[in-house]
């Protein structure tokens, strides 16, 4: 599901530093599982936004089922979870938002694009 928006980038162990930590760009990384109905509604959201939003804010999707080292490394307990850091460093974090005006207002306070 994830690959067929390349606007919404897939990360995993393997790839969370070089996608994430090293981005120039502002990150936003959904912390997210197949099975979890409040991230499905969210998705729609966070794919018309980082259209929106290109070149400006990346955003990325680490499913913790699949990512247990990024999982636990943030300390994720909840999804979603939503982790928004610049150049590496975490600005902040949001738990299970879905609205898109919600989306909009925490973006700009947590990034100055």
């Amino acid at each position: 599901m994830v690959d067929e928006n390349p606007t919404l980038i897939h990360v995993t162990d393997d790839t969370f530093e070089v996608e994430v930590i090293r981005s120039p760009l502002p990150v936003l990384v959904d912390f997210y599982a197949d099975w979890c109905a409040p991230c499905r509604v969210a998705e729609p959201v966070l794919l018309q936004l980082s259209q929106n939003l290109a070149g400006r804010v990346k955003f990325t999707k680490v499913n913790v089922d699949e990512s247990g080292n990024v999982t636990r490394s943030y300390g994720i307990h909840s999804i979603p979870t939503y982790l928004f850091l610049d150049k590496g460093r975490e600005q902040g974090r949001e738990v299970a938002l879905t609205a898109p005006t919600e989306f909009r207002s925490v973006l700009k306070r947590y990034f100055s694009y």
